[in-house]
């Protein structure tokens, strides 16, 4: 589902970037977040275990991007999903276009600028419980756009995240964290994944911030 939302006029030119101070941008929301009460109930239902060895991980084993359609693989149509006014070249490489990253509430005007975080990162992924996965499910995991794994960020957060599960890295935005529990705990619901303790006393910290 698509939320759009004013933009504020103020903002500060860099070259090709444009960051914006607005509080309410135009914005893409990935699909299929739950509500926080719905988050709840599925993070109660989570196998709680120490979490795993990242032992045998690379990301290789988690093939991404694949091609969507035509010349377009997931990034690019990540872009071209959570952007505004998003041109793409004939190899469908965004050449123009701005990117609201919620979670510091910066907008860029350069691709370049903008990483696809995988929600749960995929190390993350691995050691609770994805180590176990086919290729095959493994490359679904990573280039999910059906629901809410994948989002455009700002680069130097995506890695300044790393691999952290919210006991160890949340959004600068605080007025964010609230979906960024929501949509955490729905990919790991969806895929079955398991958290830690301190993981989910984070967890149930933001979602009670909603």
């Amino acid at each position: 589902m698509r939320r759009l939302l004013a933009v504020s006029s103020t903002s500060l030119a860099l070259g090709a970037v444009l960051v914006t101070t607005a509080a309410t941008p135009a914005a893409a929301t990935p699909p299929n977040i739950p509500s926080a009460a719905t988050a709840k109930s599925r993070l109660a239902t989570l196998t709680v275990r120490a979490e795993g060895s990242s032992s045998g991980y690379s990301r290789d084993l988690f093939p991404h991007w694949i091609t969507v359609s035509g010349t377009c693989n997931t990034r690019e149509t990540v872009l071209k999903r959570d952007g505004t006014g998003v041109t793409t070249d004939a190899n469908c490489a965004a050449t123009s276009g701005s990117w609201y990253s919620p979670y510091d509430g910066r907008t860029w005007t350069s691709a370049a600028a903008v990483d696809i975080d995988h929600m749960v990162p995929l190390a993350e992924a691995w050691r609770s419980g994805a180590n176990t996965w086919t290729t095959d499910r493994r490359r679904a995991y990573a280039n999910d756009l059906g629901g809410p794994e994948l989002w455009a960020v700002t680069d130097t957060l995506n890695q300044a995240k790393g691999d952290k599960d919210p006991a160890k890295w949340q959004p600068p935005s605080a007025g964010f964290r609230c979906t960024y529990a929501r949509a955490w705990v729905q990919v790991k619901y969806y895929y079955a994944l398991a958290v830690d303790t301190a993981e989910k006393n984070a967890l149930t910290t933001m979602l009670n911030s909603c």
